[in-house]
């Protein structure tokens, strides 16, 4: 069976587009892959975070994995800080790359710019995100295309270590979603939804109510044309909607153009809310039910034990590949 790794920062609640762009394929895959689940809240730290906020986000993120359908039985579900070899295996890394392919990622480009000072870990982060997937023999990572570069240099930093030391490492491939798993905002649906957007109608969240959720549909950006049609260059607007409905309501593209041939954009929309309301609905009951329960503690606590276990084997290997310590 194949290792798949894939971490999630806990910086607020998801989005519906982190939902159908990742952990609900993540359902689908643990019944076929060695599934490691990572809240990499160490990476969250790159960037100043409020520590009661961020506290409250690692638990909340660790809920709505189990909520969404991960099992603990099938996955290894566990928070980045609780397992130290990851900042160890991290600090080895940085010693193997270097400050020029560290500058050159576009996403320290994207978050330094036109910024006085930033942390030296927002330009160190990738070898402490190489250390997350290396430690685990990871075949698979399944990323997003903002997220393609930062696997090369992974990829890169494997084989590096591996002619220079010890050829202990796998090297991992990429694991682009399926299509249709990008989710666009709701206002302006040429860009990729995010929780970011400082206008609240572009995106939904995995708990919002459905009220709320009705309402950002209903005012959702779309055409003047009025028909139903999937065309993601000329209507991207209702081409998305189209793509939320087709995934969450298990209805094909073509199924829904019949669906709604002669009928109007707000029969259309009232519709999606409803499948949206009625996909969501059984998440947010059992994240209610998990938040503060005894029963996620101990799904993380056996977490980190497993997740340590295997971590700490790779990470002997690599203190004796490059003439750490003592010999064990």
């Amino acid at each position: 069976m194949q290792t798949i790794f894939s971490g999630i920062q806990p910086s607020g609640t998801i989005t519906l587009g982190n939902y159908i762009g990742a952990m609900k394929q993540f359902v689908e895959l643990q019944d076929d892959y060695n599934c490691h689940f990572c809240i990499v809240d160490q990476h969250a730290i790159t960037v100043p975070q409020d520590r009661l906020a961020l506290r409250k986000n690692i638990r909340s993120l660790a809920a709505l994995y189990i909520a969404v359908g991960i099992d603990s039985t099938k996955s290894t579900l566990f928070i980045q800080s609780e397992v130290p070899a990851h900042t160890e295996a991290g600090w080895m890394l940085q010693c193997v790359a270097y400050i020029g392919e560290l500058e050159r990622m576009t996403q320290f480009k994207d978050k330094s710019s036109g910024k006085e000072a930033v942390s030296a870990g927002l330009l160190t982060y990738p070898p402490l995100m190489a250390a997350d997937i290396l430690l685990y023999k990871t075949d698979l990572v399944p990323v997003g295309e903002d997220q393609k570069q930062h696997l090369e240099l992974t990829r890169d930093l494997a084989e590096r270590f591996n002619k220079k030391y010890n050829d202990i490492f796998t090297i991992p491939e990429v694991r682009i979603p399926k299509v249709g798993a990008r989710v666009m905002s709701l206002q302006e649906p040429t860009k990729k939804m995010s929780k970011s957007d400082p206008n609240q109608k572009a995106f939904i969240t995995i708990l919002d109510e459905p009220k709320v959720i009705e309402k950002k549909i209903k005012s959702a950006v779309t055409d003047s044309e009025g028909i139903v049609r999937f065309d993601k260059e000329n209507k991207p607007g209702i081409s998305n909607l189209m793509s939320i409905y087709s995934i969450l309501g298990n209805v094909s593209i073509e199924e829904i153009e019949r669906m709604y041939d002669g009928k109007g954009y707000g029969d259309f929309k009232a519709a999606t809310a409803k499948v949206v309301v009625e996909a969501l609905a059984p998440i947010q009951q059992r994240y209610y039910e998990l938040i503060d329960s005894e029963e996620l503690d101990q799904i993380l606590d056996a977490g980190a034990e497993k997740a340590n276990f295997v971590a700490n084997k790779m990470l002997r290997k690599m203190r004796n590949a490059m003439g750490l310590g003592r010999k064990r």
